[in-house]
C-alpha cells in the first residue's frame, strides 16, 4: 500500500496569527530559543495498490489543488512511502 503524507502551511508572505500567539506564549513560559514557529494542517492518504509514481503524484496534486489547499494563502508538500501489510 502507498501512504501519502500531505503538509499544508501558510505561504511565507502570509501572517499566521495562530503561530504568532503560540510563539509569544512559549516565550512567556521561558522558551526563548524559538526563532520561527509554523502551524498548519496535515493529511494522510492510503492509496490502493497498483498505481505508478506518476499516477500517485498526479492524483495527490489534483486532490490538493481541488480540495486541501487555498492557493491564495497556502502551500503544500508531500511525502510518499510504501508500507507492507502484515
Amino acid at each position: 500500500m502507498t501512504v501519502v503524507k500531505i503538509f499544508v502551511n501558510y505561504k511565507d508572505s502570509i501572517l499566521n496569527p495562530e503561530a504568532e500567539t503560540i510563539k509569544k506564549a512559549l516565550g512567556r513560559l521561558g522558551y526563548q530559543n524559538i526563532a520561527e514557529l509554523k502551524v498548519g494542517k496535515s493529511f494522510e492518504l492510503t492509496l490502493a495498490d497498483g498505481l505508478t509514481q506518476e499516477q500517485i503524484k498526479s492524483e495527490v496534486n489534483e486532490i490538493c489543488d481541488q480540495m486541501l489547499v487555498n492557493y491564495n494563502m497556502e502551500k503544500y508538500r508531500y511525502e510518499i512511502s510504501e508500507t507492507e501489510v502484515i
